[in-house]
């Protein structure tokens, strides 16, 4: 009697399985046909978007006068090729893959509107808004999604959720103006340890000025400030208006860069206890940004002796001893 119990829980079991399988299981759409999910739709259409994540994290990319540019961060210009690669893919969905017509489906499958992975909200030059809902992805390089007003959930492998993501850096070139390393001819650097001035002798090697005949600089260590100061890469751009929180009124440290042509500083401000980054200004850009610690760790907390060579231990003692 036992046995027989378990056999027809294990054969119920076996039913709801098959039955998930066949409910979720793409299903082709009218007859198999691949029918675009926006009628008439180009890329070149979209003069606005927004996408935000499930973290509440949102970007937003407009068009302006024929150019990507991030909006809120004063219309900081965003990679064209990659705004244009993703909106393409975009308007290229289609209804080929159908996974479900059911409204209960749609928060298992995270398209619903308060349980979503990406929403995607965009607005064409003739005035049309439509929002897409990308969702979970059963498998490798597929993802579910759906239209807004609409009641079936398709299953795409021609766009992802890891290509678009709500952080500026996705959208934007990272690398932020200074000098190149090369032409530096002179730096000098001012925090709260001092100020150091640093004379370029070669291509290879440094003086400081004021070195006393007893300390050797440490090249490795100057070469290595000049090498971040011409390489700055930013985690995100601010806009173009200073404002008192970024801390650059009376800035935790000041590079100034000489060149045979011309100088560049590059002040660096708040520290935001967050995420541990730092709102920075060079002379070489109208916006401000934030850079990671790392980038300007040594500006701000380097002293005179950071930059010298540890005297050689006298004969007859050790380490330890």
């Amino acid at each position: 009697m036992i046995k027989r119990h378990h056999q027809i829980l294990a054969g119920i079991l076996i039913a709801q399985i098959v039955l998930s399988v066949v409910i979720f299981w793409p299903k082709p759409s009218t007859a198999g046909q691949r029918e675009p999910l926006f009628a008439q739709l180009e890329a070149g259409d979209i003069d606005v978007v927004t996408i935000e994540d499930a973290e509440g994290n949102v970007i937003r990319l407009e068009k302006a006068a024929g150019v990507w540019v991030l909006p809120e961060a004063g219309e900081y210009p965003a990679r064209a090729d990659d705004v244009n690669s993703f909106l393409e893919k975009l308007a290229a969905l289609s209804t080929g893959r159908l996974v479900t017509s059911n409204e209960t489906s749609y928060r298992r499958l995270q398209v619903s509107p308060d349980e979503f992975v990406r929403r995607i909200s965009f607005e064409t030059n003739d005035g049309q808004e439509h929002t897409v809902y990308l969702g979970s992805s059963p498998q490798y390089g597929s993802v579910h999604f759906r239209l807004e007003g609409e009641g079936e959930t398709y299953l795409t492998n021609e766009l992802s959720t890891f290509e678009v993501n709500t952080t500026a850096s996705t959208w934007i070139d990272l690398t932020y103006p200074t000098v190149a390393q090369e032409e530096i001819t002179r730096m000098t650097l001012e925090n709260a340890n001092g100020t150091f001035v640093f004379e370029r002798e070669d291509e290879e090697s440094w003086n400081m000025v004021d070195l006393s005949e007893d300390e050797t600089l440490d090249q490795a260590q100057v070469t290595a400030v000049a090498r971040r100061a011409s390489s700055v890469r930013m985690m995100e751009p601010l806009g173009t208006e200073e404002r008192p929180s970024y801390g650059l009124e009376d800035p935790n440290a000041l590079l100034t860069l000489e060149t045979e042509e011309r100088t560049v500083s590059l002040r660096v401000g708040a520290k935001d206890s967050d995420d541990a980054s730092y709102v920075i200004k060079s002379s070489e850009s109208d916006y401000y940004v934030t850079v990671a610690e790392t980038s300007v760790r040594a500006l701000v907390e380097n002293g005179r002796d950071a930059f010298l060579e540890a005297p050689p231990t006298p004969q007859g003692e050790s380490n330890g001893s």
